[in-house]
């Protein structure tokens, strides 16, 4: 597997291109849930398959890349050799994709196809996780969602990786956190998920917000920092879960996305104060250190123009942690018709 520091990319392979579009690259036909068992009696499908079945189903749309990072956290690949562990990790999800437990797709636009696959859980899939009782909210509409969507989601699963490898005071994340909007009655997702962050007796949930450059990003966004702010401005205590407000960080596709977005954000009128709004982009996610990753922007009271400028943030120092290791269920959704053994 390529390292982060062997990457060397001027642009994001989750930007979004022009007229691009998710196409499907799975295995066609039917499957049944019978021939699946069948494969798991006969040891076709084993456990390994379902670690990294379990991985897809909690970040919902990953790249083979990105599960054998995960599954290296976890301590899963331990005995497979170092250099094999793309190539034997690619080979379940191909395994899993042929019995139509995973649907695959890639993305095709004018400059051509992409070099990756992104993978998200199927319907035959559920019937294996719920009889194992690891939760899942897949709905058959997860499979619909578009290109950009899907690339958003890459984006944030990235970023969230990133803590989880790179950052000593990484305690646990949640690819799908869901806020309140009390002044709109609205439940809404930071696309990205969310990190906790754990330095000392300090504790710090970072929830991030990937956009993308998809047609009318301008107005989703809008929308989405109306309901940032009424979250914020209406913030009590518990709200989601969270003791305290949340940090919010805003991903884009550069830099140039970055000003972009926050000029929305100012003609918006996001309660937060600027300089407590982070900005960054995946790209900067490929350094061994986080430490220089956020942004802010700050005004010059000479020129009285905004300037983008780093925020060297020590809770994001490089160092051993364990947290990223162990997975645990802290908030299980209980099935009312299984049987816990």
């Amino acid at each position: 597997m390529v390292n982060d520091k062997e990457v060397k990319t001027a642009v994001s392979p989750f930007a979004v291109r022009q007229d691009e579009k998710k196409v499907y690259d799975g295995k066609e036909g039917f499957a049944s849930i019978n021939q699946v068992v069948f494969k798991m009696d006969m040891g076709y499908i084993n456990e390994s398959h379902i670690d990294a079945l379990e991985v897809v189903n909690e970040f919902g749309y990953v790249t083979s890349r990105q599960v054998t990072q995960v599954l290296e956290l976890r301590g899963k690949l331990n005995d497979i050799e170092a250099d094999k562990r793309q190539t034997k990790v690619a080979k379940w999800l191909e395994d899993l994709t042929k019995s139509k437990v995973i649907a695959r797709y890639f993305f095709q636009s004018e400059t051509g196809k992409s070099s990756y696959r992104a993978y998200c859980i199927d319907k035959i899939a559920t019937y294996i996780l719920k009889q194992r009782n690891i939760p899942t909210t897949w709905q058959p509409t997860e499979n619909t969602k578009p290109a950009f969507a899907v690339k958003r989601k890459l984006a944030g699963n990235q970023v969230i990786i990133a803590y989880m490898q790179k950052v000593a005071a990484f305690e646990k994340a949640n690819p799908n956190v869901l806020l309140y909007s009390k002044k709109y009655n609205v439940k809404f997702k930071p696309t990205g998920g969310m990190v906790t962050l754990r330095q000392d007796s300090q504790e710090v949930n970072y929830v991030f917000e990937v956009v993308r450059r998809n047609d009318d990003w301008q107005n989703m966004f809008a929308e989405k920092v109306q309901l940032y702010s009424d979250f914020y401005e209406n913030f009590a205590k518990n709200d989601a879960g969270f003791e305290e407000k949340p940090q919010i960080v805003f991903v884009g596709e550069d830099i140039q996305h970055l000003a972009e977005m926050f000029r929305i954000i100012k003609k918006v009128g996001m309660i937060v104060e600027d300089e407590d709004m982070y900005f960054t982009t995946e790209l900067r996610h490929l350094e061994d250190s986080l430490e220089n990753s956020i942004s802010v922007f700050e005004l010059e009271n000479e020129t009285k123009k905004y300037k983008v400028v780093t925020k060297p943030l020590d809770i994001l120092k490089p160092g051993e942690n364990n947290a990223a290791t162990t997975k645990l269920n802290e908030d299980t959704k209980y099935n009312a018709n299984m049987i816990i053994e």
